[in-house]
């Protein structure tokens, strides 16, 4: 709650004293993990069923993590990546990553402390013990050839894209203002239809957008401008699906290991097969478009399917990974993922980040970034002491597609519904399938358990055909 206050409603001058308060409750939240009698408690536990087997196995997986960092280090890295965050604020709005290099050396000097330490604790080498702090079960040899094969994927079919595509009349954009005050009303309208319940939830606004939360008092947020009202929608539609996924854990093991998301990849994958799968499907948007237009008036042609869909799942390649469309948004988290792995290597120097940067972008994508603001400062994590995570927004993506084909294989009429602006059959599914599962299966097992197969990068490849490669 502190985090999204800091977010949301907090005065740009509560900065320094938040990022005090914070690495505190690091220090206090360690220190209660590392208590001597939670070791002997662990060893002593004993377990018969399933549910309390899997809950004590990620105790036991917590207890390790935090038994290999001293205190002092926990305190230091939350202290570090708190002060890196707000010089990059700065840095990113000038365009001068030689003022935040300093800082995020510091942050990647203690990551690499941290990475060492629990390499040791939990067996895995360095950049893998931080991937599973966010994503247990998947490791860099896993992603390394699934991002590989995405890759000669990418640069087969990208250019069939665009050519089809230049084939196709030019998107018409709506003609605004649009009022904020209308965005507001229609956003949480669409939040509730989804399936949010406002009485467990918030939504507000921030500069970026973002959910958090407890799963009995789940925080979203979005930003409004007068001029797109996109932005704002598909912003809240996402961080709606992470909600609904928070919303569904079970609560019979609410504030246990085991009752909370099973991991930062399936979390988006929940986020994502409402967002990219569901609403950006074209029976959603042929629903959506009337709404639109009820909304927002005006000349009736850009709220057509044809043209929402041309309009919001147009492939470019981009410079920005928050803006990039579907088929190479992959193509920015490959970057970043071969990225941190070599800085956590000692591969890569943090000078050169910049360098690295716009050379491996330009290789993935053929684009070069004109400045650092565009280019390697464009994201928080790192500077917020965030290694491991970039993999799960791909590993996410491909597994929302495995998702949804299987939802579709037992509710063929999926469409139907969706053409109704309703989501509840496909959340109904996502409720017994992942949503109730809690922590209990592994990334892997999760996906079996529920669609029968362990990750199939075809499913996302397939999708990705079908929708820009029509016919």
């Amino acid at each position: 709650m502190l985090g999204w206050d800091g977010s949301a409603v907090m005065p740009v001058g509560g900065g320094a004293a938040r990022g005090d308060q914070l690495a505190v409750l690091a220090v206090l939240r360690h220190q209660h993990l590392v208590a001597p009698e939670v070791e002997a408690d662990l060893a002593e536990a004993e377990v018969t069923d399933p549910w309390s087997a899997a809950n004590l196995k990620l105790m036991r997986h917590a207890y390790a993590r935090a038994r290999a960092l001293p205190e002092d280090l926990v305190q230091a890295l939350a202290k570090a990546g708190s002060d890196c965050e707000k010089v990059w604020r700065i840095a990113r709005k000038d365009a001068d990553f030689r003022m935040v290099q300093p800082h995020l050396a510091e942050v990647l000097r203690l990551t690499c402390e941290t990475a060492r330490a629990l390499s040791e604790a939990v067996g895995l080498s360095p950049y893998d013990a931080l991937m599973d702090g966010y994503q247990q079960g998947i490791g860099a040899d896993d992603v390394a050839p699934v991002f590989a094969a995405y890759e000669s994927f990418l640069s087969l079919t990208l250019p069939e894209v665009e050519a089809h595509q230049a084939r196709q009349p030019a998107p018409i954009r709506p003609k605004g203002p649009f009022p904020i005050p209308a965005q507001e009303a229609l956003c949480r309208d669409l939040a509730q239809r989804l399936g949010l319940d406002f009485d467990h939830a918030r939504l507000d606004q921030s500069a970026h957008p973002f959910s958090g939360g407890t799963p009995t008092d789940v925080r979203i947020t979005t930003r409004y401008v007068e001029d797109d009202f996109a932005s704002a929608i598909l912003a809240v539609v996402h961080e709606t699906g992470h909600a609904l996924y928070e919303r569904g854990l079970p609560e019979a093991f609410a504030r246990l290991p085991v009752g909370e998301a099973a991991g930062m990849a399936v979390h988006e994958s929940q986020s994502l097969i409402v967002e990219m799968q569901a609403f950006r499907s074209d029976a959603f948007l042929g629903w959506l478009g009337g709404r639109l237009h009820a909304t927002f008036g005006g000349d009736p042609e850009p709220y057509r399917l044809e043209n929402l869909g041309r309009l919001w799942r147009r492939v470019q390649r981009s410079l920005i990974r928050v803006d990039a469309d579907e088929l190479t948004y992959p193509a920015h988290v490959i970057l970043r993922f071969r990225l941190e792995r070599a800085m956590i290597a000692g591969d890569l120097a943090v000078a050169d980040l910049p360098g690295a940067w716009n050379d491996g972008l330009q290789a993935l994508l053929g684009v070069t970034p004109p400045d650092d603001a565009r280019g390697c400062l464009q994201d928080i994590h790192w500077y917020d002491g965030a290694f491991g995570y970039f993999p799960c927004y791909t590993l996410g993506a491909m597994s929302a597609a495995q998702l949804m084909q299987a939802a579709r294989d037992v509710i063929p009429d999926l469409d139907n519904a969706f053409a109704r602006g309703d989501l509840s059959p496909l959340l109904g599914w996502l409720r017994t399938n992942v949503h109730g599962v809690g922590s209990r299966l592994g990334f892997n097992a999760l996906l079996q358990h529920a669609t029968g197969r362990k990750l199939d990068p075809v499913a996302f490849q397939n999708h990705l055909r079908r929708r820009y490669l029509p016919g």
